[in-house]
């Protein structure tokens, strides 16, 4: 980078830390999990797309968990630059629990979710804005071609989009991630959403406003490994399809229906077989088959009963959807304790945490705690 650069980028951010009061205009939200080698170059690409726009706007990376030194990288990232911050979870609680942390911490009017992977490009994000300018609340980057994946996930994930389109009532677009940005009353109404089983993109669609889509293509991953291997990509599309349908359930009923009818039919043939036909021979296959299709199916409907209700038990029980062990860069002000009260109270789901986030609120006005 030449001196010129550096010197114009040095005098962006002068400019921005000498307007406070200026309310921050776009937030960007970057969940990580072990983004040590590319996290840097991550930041260097943001920041620079960002200081395009000419707009006030922070970046606040979430650490989720992670077992490498990305919180030390993120750590060192914000030391030099006030417009980073920086969360980092007690363990790792996954990348739709990371980005839900940073819409809740995000103050900016509207707010960008990008990964660190580089393989969604930050100059998209200049494409993003100029569609909210225009007045849409969801602005989404779609994938018109997407390098560095295998045949298999690119086919798995075209087969997840349809069955899920199939099941729901809720159209999720095709070819669609994270790489969002979301206006603040899209993001207020997404964090009014409490469940823990979390499904971003789907989450997104549900909301309605106006939704808009910006083409471009999708690079293949700069450093490390992918944090979405096959078990992890097949939990999230199940959280996608029991979020979103119930058809599931209705499938369940249906297979058990289809078994009661194929078992009458059994015992309608055997019957007739018994008394119009002198020959008897015992079946003693047929039976196992027939006790082995009722027993599979009873199964699978228990399973996906069990599911459910798994999912149900684990909403009452009110735990918070993350941990916090470090905040970075936040100034402490009234606003932003306040609103972080409020998404710590709303996370938790229970009156202990709201009397929680109320002392934190008492705190930051000066006031003694209870």
């Amino acid at each position: 980078m030449s001196d010129d650069t550096l010197h114009s980028a040095a005098g962006r951010q002068e400019n921005y830390c000498q307007h406070p009061g200026r309310p921050i205009e776009l937030s960007v939200v970057v969940p990580c999990f072990n983004e040590e080698e590319g996290l840097r170059e991550a930041n260097r690409r943001l920041t620079f797309s960002l200081e395009k726009l000419e707009l006030r706007f922070e970046i606040l990376y979430v650490d989720d968990g992670s077992s490498d030194t990305t919180f030390a990288v993120a750590r060192a990232l914000q030391a030099d630059d006030s417009r980073i911050r920086v969360l980092s979870f007690s363990r790792n609680f996954g990348h739709q629990m990371a980005i839900t942390a940073g819409m809740q911490h995000a103050t900016g009017g509207a707010v960008v979710v990008i990964d660190a992977d580089l393989q969604d490009p930050p100059e998209v994000i200049g494409d993003l804005v100029e569609q909210w300018k225009l007045g849409h609340d969801v602005v989404y980057g779609l994938r018109t071609e997407r390098e560095g994946e295998s045949a298999f996930k690119l086919w798995s994930a075209q087969l997840f989009y349809r069955v899920i389109s199939r099941l729901s009532d809720t159209e999720i677009p095709l070819n669609v991630g994270d790489f969002r940005l979301m206006s603040r009353r899209a993001v207020d109404a997404f964090l009014s959403m409490p469940e823990r089983d979390r499904f971003v993109r789907g989450m997104v669609s549900w909301l309605g406003f106006s939704q808009v889509a910006v083409p471009y293509r999708r690079a293949p991953r700069m450093a490390g490994e992918t944090k979405y291997p096959f078990f992890k990509m097949l939990r999230l599309a199940a959280d996608g399809i029991m979020s979103f349908s119930i058809v599931p359930l209705q499938l369940a009923t249906w297979l058990g229906l289809a078994s009661a009818m194929i078992a009458l039919l059994g015992i309608a043939l055997i019957l007739a077989n018994r008394l119009f036909t002198r020959s008897w021979v015992p079946g003693w296959a047929s039976i196992t088959i027939a006790v082995l299709f009722m027993g599979g199916a009873q199964l699978v409907c228990l399973g996906l009963i069990g599911e459910y209700l798994g999912r149900t038990y684990g909403e009452s029980k009110h735990r918070p959807l993350y941990l916090i062990k470090a905040r970075l860069g936040f100034d402490g002000t009234r606003q932003e304790h306040e609103r972080f009260s409020q998404a710590l109270g709303q996370a938790a789901g229970g009156r202990a945490s709201e009397i929680m986030g109320a002392q934190v609120a008492r705190m930051s006005r000066g006031e003694p705690s209870e």
